[in-house]
Order: structure tokens, then C-alpha cells, then sequence
């Protein structure tokens, strides 16, 4: 009796050790989350005081610019950027995303053209997407390569067919107005892709915090051994998260052709680097096991914010792309020694 009161209380102390670890760990990563919140506050501030103060000559407040902004962040990053999120929490990359988001989009808008039901051909769409990224979670898992080594030599894989299936020139895309009112319409001065976003935002959000799965996501990534011993079920876990960085760059690139009416075949060239970068910067590590949905969606806003601000100040495109640089490495050493300090 005395033994298996023993044994209990053993088992007792073990759950509740684990509680705490995970406590904790739930803390650090909405820090972190809170740490971008901040600064992203901070730089939306400054930007609506200085379009206050010279609304001639930075329009950063007006109603178009803002439709505009909330109509581009989710489907130049923001979107495929959740997915790559997810994946790079589990501790894998998919450089692929880019030429996934056209590839797919492509395919669509031509099986729309010839006739297939519009909604048929983006369901089509979505999964050629997702078994992209299945497919590259097989190969890395199978083959036990880097992740960043598959899907470099997919992504060239994918890019070949997309001019193989339609070419180097652009790809109309006119839908329905019912499927462009859903994708690429409004509800009042809301666009419909912000709300896709925010719609999907929430949908991860609930996966990683509220899910069982997200606790396995997390697990994989910061310590794989560990996760084994749990009884995690590691390639399962993986897998999921290539799925849904594949299935979240096939929605982006459908929403897009949506948007803007064609897909050019070298639309996602800058897409799978500005996604981690928008990742780096919402928080997530590079190795694996941190990040927030909220990191990554102020990170794909910082992004864009930063191209946004240059453009609107009449700044050479060629200056555009060194202020991401220098804020994706800022970011990363600002995050390090904050969680220097609190470990």
C-alpha cells in the first residue's frame, strides 16, 4: 500500500513538473510575441504622426493606402507566412513556397479557363498545393536530407513546371463574380484577403495554443529526442506542418491571382525569403521549438510596412530591400539577448 501510495505521488510530482515546464514555456513564447507587438505599436505611431504632421508628402493615412495595405499583406507574405511559421516551429524550411504559390495559382486559373467550375479548379489548386508540401516532408523525412536542401531542389523543380504547364508569360485569371467577390471583394472597407488572414490567423492560432497537435509541433522542434521519449510521433508531426505550408502558399497565390486578375510566373521569386524573414522577426527561432501566430502576423506587417514607407517616400527601388536586412538582423540579436536575460 505504502509503495503504491508512493508510486502516486511520484506520478503526481512528474505531471506536475510538466505543467510547470509547459507554463513556462507558454510564457516565454507570449513574451516574445509581446516583445514585436511592441515594436510594431511603436513604428505604427510614429508613421500616422508623421503622416499627420506632412500628409502631402507621406500619405500613410489615407483610406486608399490603408484598403491597399490591408488588401497586400496577406497575399504577398502574410498568408504563406504562417505556414512556413508552423514549419520552421517543427524545425524544417520549405523554400519551395514561392514557386508553390504560382505553380498552383497557375493551374487553377488555367483549368478555370477551360471551362472547369471556378471553385473545382481552386479546390484542385489548394491540394496540388498541399501535396506539394507533402511531398517535400517525404523526401526530408525519408531520405533524412535537410529540409532547406529538399525544397531549394524542389522549389527549381516546380519553377520548370510552371513554364513547362504554361510558359513565360502571365496567366489571366478572371473568376466568377460570387468566387471574386469572396476573394477579392470587400465587406465595407474590409478587404476580403484581411479577412482570409485573420479567418486563417485564428485557425493556427487555435491549432498551436488549444491543440494537442500544436504541444507536438512545439515539442519536435525544440528538442526531438525529448519529443520520442513522450511518445511523440515525429514524422506525423512534421509531415502535418509541410502539409500546411504548402496548403497556406497555394491559398496566397490563388487569393492573389484573385486580387490582381494574373499570375506571373516569377511572382514568388522573393516570396519563401521574405516569409522566414517575416517569421525571424515576429520572434520564431531558427532552430526550432518558438513562435507565436501573433509574431508571425506582426512580422509579415513589419515587412511590408518597411517597403511601404520607403515607396511612399519616393526612395529608389534598389534601397528598398537593405532596411529588411538590417531590421531581420536587429531582430534576431534583439530576441537572443532578451531571452539571455530571462532564461
Amino acid at each position: 500500500m505504502d509503495m503504491s501510495l508512493q508510486q502516486t505521488a511520484t506520478d503526481e510530482g512528474v505531471a506536475a513538473a510538466q505543467r510547470t515546464k509547459l507554463a513556462g514555456r507558454r510564457y516565454r513564447r507570449q513574451q516574445s510575441a509581446f516583445d514585436i507587438l511592441i515594436l510594431f505599436l511603436v513604428v505604427q505611431v510614429a508613421s500616422i504622426v508623421f503622416g499627420i504632421i506632412s500628409p502631402d508628402i507621406f500619405a500613410f493615412n489615407s483610406l486608399a493606402h490603408i484598403q491597399n495595405a490591408l488588401h497586400t499583406i496577406p497575399i504577398e507574405v502574410g498568408i504563406p507566412a504562417l505556414g512556413v511559421g508552423v514549419l520552421m516551429i517543427a524545425g524544417e524550411f520549405d523554400l519551395s513556397v514561392g514557386n508553390n504559390f504560382i505553380f498552383s495559382s497557375i493551374v487553377m486559373a488555367q483549368l478555370a479557363a477551360n471551362g472547369m467550375n471556378v471553385w473545382l479548379a481552386a479546390l484542385i489548386g489548394l491540394l496540388i498545393g498541399t501535396g506539394i508540401g507533402l511531398l517535400n516532408g517525404l523526401i526530408t523525412l525519408w531520405l533524412k536530407i535537410p529540409s532547406f536542401i529538399t525544397t531549394l531542389g524542389t522549389s527549381f523543380f516546380w519553377l520548370a513546371a510552371t513554364f513547362f504547364v504554361h510558359g513565360a508569360s502571365s496567366q489571366p485569371f478572371s473568376p466568377d463574380p460570387v468566387f471574386a467577390a469572396l476573394t477579392a471583394g470587400s465587406l465595407g472597407v474590409i478587404p476580403a484577403t484581411f479577412l482570409w488572414w485573420v479567418v486563417l490567423a485564428l485557425v493556427f492560432w487555435g491549432l498551436l495554443e488549444r491543440n494537442r497537435i500544436g504541444n507536438h509541433i512545439f515539442a519536435v522542434g525544440g528538442n526531438k529526442q525529448a519529443a520520442v521519449a513522450t511518445g511523440v510521433r515525429v514524422e506525423r508531426t512534421k509531415l502535418l506542418a509541410f502539409g500546411l505550408a504548402g496548403a497556406t502558399a497555394a491559398l496566397g497565390g490563388i487569393l492573389a491571382a484573385a486580387y490582381i486578375g494574373n499570375i506571373a510566373p516569377s511572382g514568388g521569386d522573393a516570396l519563401p525569403l521574405e516569409a522566414i524573414a517575416a517569421c525571424v522577426i515576429g520572434g520564431l527561432a531558427l532552430a526550432g521549438g518558438r513562435g507565436t501566430i501573433l509574431g508571425i502576423v506582426l512580422g509579415s506587417a513589419l515587412i511590408f510596412w518597411i517597403r511601404d514607407v520607403l515607396l511612399l517616400l519616393a526612395a529608389p527601388g534598389f534601397y528598398i530591400n537593405a532596411p529588411i536586412g538590417i531590421l531581420i538582423i536587429g531582430a534576431a540579436a534583439i530576441y537572443e539577448l532578451l531571452r539571455a536575460r530571462r532564461t
